[in-house]
């Protein structure tokens, strides 16, 4: 007898659905879920953001060799803004300004920080240590410096008078100035100078042999509007505004010559400090004016010292980086 197959009994219903087992069980993957609106709003799923953003390519870092010479290029545009207004350092070639200034014969010349900034607000004074550039008088007969003929030479020449590591091309001097505008000087035999019938207080004067000698005595001058008198430290080995363009008013020197005053002995190490520079003129000068002269210089010196600094210690860094990546 055939027994009836029960209403429920399983495979035989066409229109119950299979039991669904998980992809795991199965054996088959996961099927892919529809992007939500967001992802849809978009264009592209949470997955393809990622990809898209991964093959994105890394900026390239500047090699070292590349950056370097951008470096150097800066460090020189910064060294000569600062050099053109601000200040400049220069080298004492001569003897004239013995013994406050080295540049004596096989000895090794003083660099000097001449700032440009003083006389932006004044003029020169008396006491004042000044370069300037010299006047026709002073240069139709003087020597015009030695630079090679080699165009390559003279470049490396001419960038190292700008940093102060060669004597300047141009036809500079450095002096003291005695007697300003309007005032009258003179001087005598046995090398007293005087200023409108006064004698000058000069304890900076050195004499070369140990007495003055027949260059001493010149007659009156009196200095024309915008102009200076100057004489070199060392009376006896100076060219300055005594015999100048033959002495008179051909030795004065205009005031728009001037390119700054000399504040600091930076080089040699063992001649580093303040230039003095008292007022012959006055009877007696407060103490803390000797110390104008230094605090000055190491304010104006900072930058110069800070950027060189800065610059050398990126050069550093770049280098140790590279070597490492090797």
């Amino acid at each position: 007898m055939v027994k009836p197959v029960p209403p429920n009994a399983p495979g035989d219903d066409s229109e119950r659905p299979e039991e669904v087992t998980s992809p795991l069980e199965s054996g088959k993957s996961e099927p892919q879920r529809e992007p939500g609106i967001y992802e849809s709003r978009r264009g592209r799923t949470p997955d393809e953001s990622e990809t898209s953003d991964s093959a994105k390519p890394k900026k390239k870092k500047m090699s070292f060799w590349k950056e370097l010479p951008i470096l150097i290029g800066v460090a020189l545009v910064l060294v000569f803004l600062i050099q053109q207004f601000l200040a400049r350092v220069y080298v004492i070639p001569s003897g004239s300004m013995e013994q406050t200034l080295h540049g004596c014969p096989g000895c090794n010349g003083d660099r000097i920080l001449v700032e440009k900034v003083t006389y932006y607000f004044t003029d020169p004074e008396p006491g004042d240590v000044v370069v300037f550039k010299g006047p026709d008088p002073w240069v139709q007969n003087e020597f015009t410096g030695d630079r090679s003929d080699n165009a390559f030479v003279r470049f490396f020449e001419q960038l190292g008078s700008v940093i102060g590591l060669a004597p300047p091309d141009e036809k500079d001097f450095v002096k003291r100035v005695i007697a300003t505008p309007g005032q009258t000087v003179r001087g005598d035999a046995d090398g007293k100078v005087y200023v409108n019938d006064k004698p000058l207080n000069e304890p900076y004067v050195y004499w070369e042999g140990g007495l003055p000698n027949d260059r001493q005595q010149f007659d009156p001058v009196t200095v024309p509007p915008g102009s200076l008198w100057v004489m070199g430290d060392n009376r006896n080995n100076s060219s300055d505004s005594r015999v100048q363009g033959g002495g008179g008013l051909s030795g004065v020197v205009p005031i728009d010559n001037v390119i700054g005053k000399a504040q600091v002995i930076v080089l040699p190490p063992g001649r580093w400090g303040g230039i003095t520079d008292p007022n012959p003129q006055a009877l007696g000068a407060p103490v803390w004016q000797s110390a104008v002269p230094l605090a000055g210089g190491v304010l104006l010196a900072w930058p110069v010292l800070w950027t060189s600094r800065r610059v050398g210690r990126v050069v550093r860094g770049r280098l140790v980086k590279g070597s490492d990546r090797k």
